[in-house]
């Protein structure tokens, strides 16, 4: 299964990072975050939609994980609702709420890094 190995008193944890990349601005962040978290073996990254969609691998994986993180750009919290809709556990983060604006924050790396290490500090916590 793909994860994060961290050699936590031998057990292995998974985190599978999940972003809804959705055609706003706060879309592309959460996809850029979730792309940077996976750089910084916060997690391994995976497919959202095939989630939403009942590929069975996908369910059985996000079951299986340590912890799934799921990067929403905004309040309609699509990503979140996958999950509730499949009843699998999952840690929630709002790009909205990290202070950026849909619609009217430019996407920069600055942006991206900054979100990306206050979600990672929430994640590693």
């Amino acid at each position: 299964m793909p994860g994060c190995a961290c050699d936590c008193g031998g057990d292995r944890e998974v985190n599978l990072i999940y972003a809804c990349s959705g055609a706003a601005n706060t879309g592309l962040l959460a996809d850029q975050v979730m792309r940077a978290l996976v750089r910084d073996k916060v997690g391994a990254g995976t497919c959202l939609a095939a989630v939403g969609a009942g590929l069975s691998g996908f369910l059985a994986s996000a079951r299986d994980a340590t912890r799934n993180v799921v990067l929403d750009g905004c309040p309609v919290a699509c990503g979140a609702r996958i999950f509730q809709k499949n009843g699998i556990p999952y840690q929630h983060h709002i790009l909205t709420e990290y202070g950026v604006e849909k619609g009217k924050t430019p996407i920069t790396g600055e942006v991206i890094e900054d979100v990306a290490a206050r979600v990672a500090a929430k994640v590693r916590a």
